[in-house]
């Protein structure tokens, strides 16, 4: 929840610190969040049992294949868009310009926000990654934070209430109404949940396409291979997400006291397990440190794994296969302007924060 980060931004036990309370106080009155409820609502990515199941069941719904299915053409018709730029040889950034828009506008239509809030979706995305993840961590108390977490409390929980009284063909929609023998989301769960879509969605698939086009770029090979053999986009798809995962690491708390290679683990602490390590594990892939577009990698986490495997996944597999198909017979013509392009500030997540490409000399 959003007091956790405010107050932790990172640390296992936090200090109750004057400007912790202050951010806190602040980030109520305005939002207008009765905090005990806010704190007890359930948030699906830190619930397990009952509880998951019983999220989980509800915001499948909006993820069904059936669904995903028939937002391929709205997909294809968004890339085709975003690519005018590179096709009429005007500058293009591979991240600004199609890795960024694409997914926003598809989670933005998927929940029924007007096209004039897209812009805030995306700002308030950038604002949870920097300021919990990146080095804002050191600012965690910035009013920019606070700003930003209440326009999306705000916007999100008026949404919900609209939806209640006047549902829509839409994911909030969805989310806000319950069927027999459940128990239907409150607006604050609907908020959390939003929350993450934010990021899960948004963020994560612009990274998966962002570290795809990088690394076809590092890999002439390969990228040659995919123009002559478009049926391996998918094959790509999934490489990148063994080869340089868009979520490096998750976070888990012990149940029970364990043992990992004869390191004791209590019960209660929290473990960090890798992703991006696990998918170069050698026991499990032959050369993994080699981007091989031809490989088979069954098995990788990039989505996760267990009962909190990505709910979103077929939908962002949908969209990277949609827009590398269309992008990668144009790369061949072209260059990154920069050799090393910055990176997204972020322990978490893992992508370049702009792709600029130029003509090939």
């Amino acid at each position: 929840a959003m007091f956790t980060v405010l107050m932790a931004g990172g640390d296992e036990k936090p200090p109750l610190t004057w400007p912790g309370i202050k951010a806190m106080l602040r980030f109520a009155f305005a939002s207008r969040v009765r905090p005990v409820a806010f704190i007890q609502a359930r948030n699906l990515i830190a619930s397990d049992g009952d509880v998951h199941t019983g999220m989980r069941a509800i915001v499948n719904r909006g993820f069904t294949p059936r669904r995903i299915t028939a937002w391929e053409p709205r997909v294809r018709e968004l890339v085709d868009q975003c690519l005018a730029k590179l096709r009429r040889g005007e500058a293009f950034d591979a991240v600004e310009d199609l890795a960024i828009p694409l997914p926003v506008t598809v989670i933005a239509e998927m929940l029924g926000v007007e096209r004039e809030r897209q812009a805030d979706f995306k700002r308030w995305s950038d604002t949870v990654i920097y300021f919990s993840t990146g080095s804002g961590r050191a600012n965690r108390f910035a009013n920019e934070f606070t700003d930003a977490m209440t326009e999306l409390i705000r916007y999100v929980r008026g949404v919900a209430r609209a939806r209640r009284e006047r549902p829509e063909d839409d994911l909030i929609s969805t989310l806000v109404s319950s069927q027999e023998g459940e128990v239907g989301l409150t607006n604050y769960e609907v908020v959390l949940f939003v929350t993450l879509l934010l990021v899960a969605g948004n963020e994560t698939t612009t990274n998966l396409i962002g570290n795809a086009v990088r690394a076809l770029l590092d890999h002439p090979e390969q990228l040659d291979r995919v123009v002559k053999d478009p049926s391996l986009v998918p094959s790509l798809v999934e490489e990148t997400l063994r080869y340089d995962a868009p979520v490096q690491l998750v976070f888990r708390n012990a149940t029970r006291d364990a043992e990992i290679a004869g390191t004791p683990i209590p019960k209660g602490a929290w473990v960090v397990p890798i992703l991006g390590s696990a998918n170069r594990d050698e026991r499990r892939f032959d050369a993994p440190d080699r981007f091989d577009v031809g490989r088979n990698p069954q098995g990788h986490l990039g989505f996760g794994f267990g009962k909190h495997f990505c709910l979103g996944a077929s939908l962002a597999r949908l969209e990277a296969t949609a827009a590398l198909e269309a992008l990668t017979p144009l790369l061949a013509g072209v260059r990154p302007s920069e050799s090393r392009p910055a990176m997204i500030d972020s322990f978490l997540v893992r992508g370049p924060s702009r792709l600029e490409l130029a003509p090939a000399a």
